[in-house]
């Protein structure tokens, strides 16, 4: 590996600015990851060109590829920076490239406001309604085989790599995103959560839902969390069909 290698970054100083690259010259100090580079340019913001610059903005969190929070598109590739070591990515690129997510609008740099994956969240409504927090004894037992699909489902972490990859999701389209669909699966699938699927199905067949999906099957190709996320949407789609057969009937 070299002894010093470049970052290229894609910068933007404010969500209606105009984006522009910056690239930095670091030493490889060995077993660096994308976050290490980082931190290293926001010690030392100085540009290869000897520049003195602002560092550069980005989201972190948990640091171990759970929270999502530092997605962004490294060397062409949306993954997580925690989990991006430089050693391998210079394996096969001469240098870093840097750019943050395009399918969500950016607030500084490389951070994004993820916020239409929340609100798809809400709109099917993705969680366990409870009627009261006192104690109210076990809840219902799920057998091995309902958990066996549960968890898969579970391990979303929001990250946004589904959304960027999907060429669902662009500005012409109100496509909720794979990963909302997973998730009303997974709440369908609990025993408390099955009682409102109703709601979470009338959710999957408004505007943006199951129908706006193409079938490319990126997301799954993509996700860190190896969720089955087309196995969820063919699901979705089956389980949305019969529940519009039974409304046609009951009305």
């Amino acid at each position: 590996m070299p002894e010093k290698f470049l970052v290229k970054v894609q910068r933007q100083d404010q969500p209606d600015a105009h984006p522009y690259y910056e690239t930095f010259e670091l030493a490889n100090a060995g077993g660096m990851n994308v976050i290490s580079c980082l931190q290293e340019i926001a010690a030392r913001p100085v540009t290869v060109e000897g520049k003195e610059t602002s560092p550069v903005a980005w989201d972190c969190n948990c640091l171990e590829e759970v929270c999502g929070a530092c997605t962004m598109v490294i060397n062409g590739r949306v993954r997580q920076a925690c989990t991006a070591l430089v050693d391998p990515l210079l394996e096969s690129h001469a240098r870093i490239e840097l750019q943050p997510m395009t399918k969500f609008p950016v607030v500084r740099d490389l951070v994004v406001n993820r916020q239409r994956m929340f609100e798809a969240l809400k709109r099917v409504r993705a969680w366990v309604p409870v009627d009261t927090y006192n104690h109210m004894g076990e809840g219902p037992t799920q057998s091995i085989e309902q958990q066996e699909i549960a968890y898969p489902l579970s391990r979303c972490m929001t990250c946004g790599c589904c959304l960027e990859v999907c060429p669902q999701v662009n500005e012409r389209s109100d496509f909720i995103g794979p990963q909302a669909v997973a998730q009303a699966v997974l709440f369908n699938q609990h025993p408390t959560g099955a009682m409102t699927a109703h709601t979470r199905l009338d959710a999957l067949m408004d505007p943006g839902g199951i129908a706006e999906c193409g079938n490319a099957q990126n997301c799954v190709k993509v996700c860190p969390k190896e969720v089955p996320l087309t196995w969820a949407i063919g699901k979705a789609g089956r389980e949305v069909t019969l529940h519009a057969i039974r409304r046609w009937f009951l009305r």
